[in-house]
């Protein structure tokens, strides 16, 4: 205002939105239908002659001068002029796949319509989106090129809604062993084809869901691998100690159904890590007891065909099932078992809490809890060693530098407790056991 009232100066508003450049050359980028004419000009081929195919080639390398690989391709770049009916040459430029990935879910719609994009009637069915995820890196370009796209042709009344997605997830980005970017300037690119070749498929379906928080960073660990096999290894074996019955045992039923309901939530909600983590304390449960009912391995299998479709299957079959696991009808809980196991769970807090209560000052009682912003130090029992944990939203999960999301396995078990409290938490082969030995806030 000062500015401007002295004359050598205005309020102003600078867009950063830049042109849109085609820049990178590929000959499997969508062609332009454009021509040119040295009589006419640029002229747009004929509507008839639409979509515009890329020729069918041999080889497509690029050329040596920079130019598009169709400028090579002579016999397609040499045409007539729709207007004038002389020579003209076809535009040897394409664009890039994020122009094309900018829409093609539309084309998803109504994808055999051969007189339109999509008939209005599957537009207004199908959109918008309900669900769209895709990588970090995506997030800020490819989201506003998709929905620049999308407000056009709304403006052309292509489509019937102006925004493209109701909702965006984004998932995080799987690091190498060292905590960097995985690329191949730094060796440290993990090949996914030799994991399925030494662990399996389910192995690595597994890990990756099992790694962190859908939407944090995590670095890759061999180690990390090698647990996800042996996990599926010891729920392949539950088959030596199933019994006949088809229900669930007196002594698991509760804990199923809080399985059931725990799992059915983290599978809808992204939260695939604690998901399989409830499935291992399963896993755990049944070994230590050296039984488990066929109802109750039924369930368990159904409840791990998404992350492990392979094993599952085949255990399906083994036990003397018909059909396919993923045919089968989701298993359903029953909320009562649920709240009588929260109320005993209750019960039996406040009978150790009376039991071990000392009449101290009450300004010295340690009632901190970890939570968000607080650094828990805890006993490890697995590594016989104290360690210091940074408990962190997902989004700011730094696992190299101790900073564990309130979401991962650890974190999630870790939340809400109080120093003196055991904490074990499922691993692929076995329990990891924490002791809560202090509580302090950065």
């Amino acid at each position: 205002e000062e500015l401007e009232k002295k004359g050598i100066g205005k309020a102003g508003v600078q867009y950063k939105m830049k042109d849109w450049a085609f820049n990178r050359q590929r000959y499997w980028g969508e062609p332009i239908p454009i021509v040119h004419c040295d009589k006419c000009g640029y002229v747009p081929v004929d509507e008839s002659e639409l979509p515009l195919l890329l020729p069918e080639v041999e080889s497509y390398m690029p050329t040596d001068n920079g130019e598009s690989p169709l400028a090579a391709m002579t016999d397609w770049v040499n045409t007539t002029c729709p207007c004038c009916g002389g020579p003209a040459k076809r535009e040897t430029d394409t664009m890039p796949q994020w122009a094309g990935s900018s829409w093609y879910f539309l084309r998803y719609t109504d994808p055999h319509n051969t007189e339109t994009l999509a008939s209005q009637e599957a537009l207004k069915y199908w959109l918008p989106v309900d669900w769209y995820n895709g990588g970090m890196e995506h997030t800020t370009l490819h989201l506003l090129y998709s929905r620049f796209w999308h407000r056009f042709l709304y403006d052309q009344k292509v489509v019937p809604c102006p925004e493209p997605y109701q909702k965006r997830t984004s998932h995080g980005m799987i690091l190498g062993e060292n905590g960097e970017k995985m690329s191949k300037s730094r060796g440290n690119v993990v090949n996914p084809d030799d994991i399925v070749r030494d662990y399996g498929a389910d192995t690595l379906r597994t890990y990756e869901m099992f790694i962190g928080a859908f939407d944090a960073a995590a670095s890759w660990s061999e180690d990390g691998v090698k647990g996800c096999r042996r996990f599926l290894d010891r729920v392949w074996k539950l088959q030596d100690i199933m019994t006949d019955e088809e229900v669930f045992s007196k002594e698991f039923e509760t804990k199923m159904h809080q399985t059931i309901k725990k799992v059915s939530f983290d599978y809808e909600n992204l939260k695939y890590n604690t998901a399989i983590a409830q499935l291992m304390t399963m896993l755990n449960d049944f070994s230590k007891a050296g039984k488990i009912t066929k109802g109750e391995l039924k369930t368990f299998l159904i409840l791990l065909n998404p992350v492990a479709p392979h094993i599952t299957e085949e255990m399906w079959e083994a036990i003397g099932e018909n059909g396919r696991v993923y045919q089968q009808t989701w298993p359903e809980y029953d909320e009562a078992k649920n709240d009588q196991a929260f109320t005993e769970g209750r019960i039996l807090q406040l009978e150790n809490m009376l039991k071990n209560a000392v009449v101290v000052d009450e300004s010295e009682l340690p009632n901190d809890v970890v939570s968000v912003g607080t650094i828990v130090k805890v006993k490890d029992y697995d590594f016989d060693e104290e360690v210091e944990y940074s408990i962190v939203g997902s989004a700011e999960a730094d696992p190299m530098n101790f900073k564990i999301s309130n979401e991962s396995p650890v974190g999630s078990a870790l939340v809400g407790k109080k120093v003196g409290d055991i904490v074990e938490v499922a691993v692929p082969d076995g329990v990891n056991k924490f002791e809560v030995l202090g509580i302090r806030r950065d």
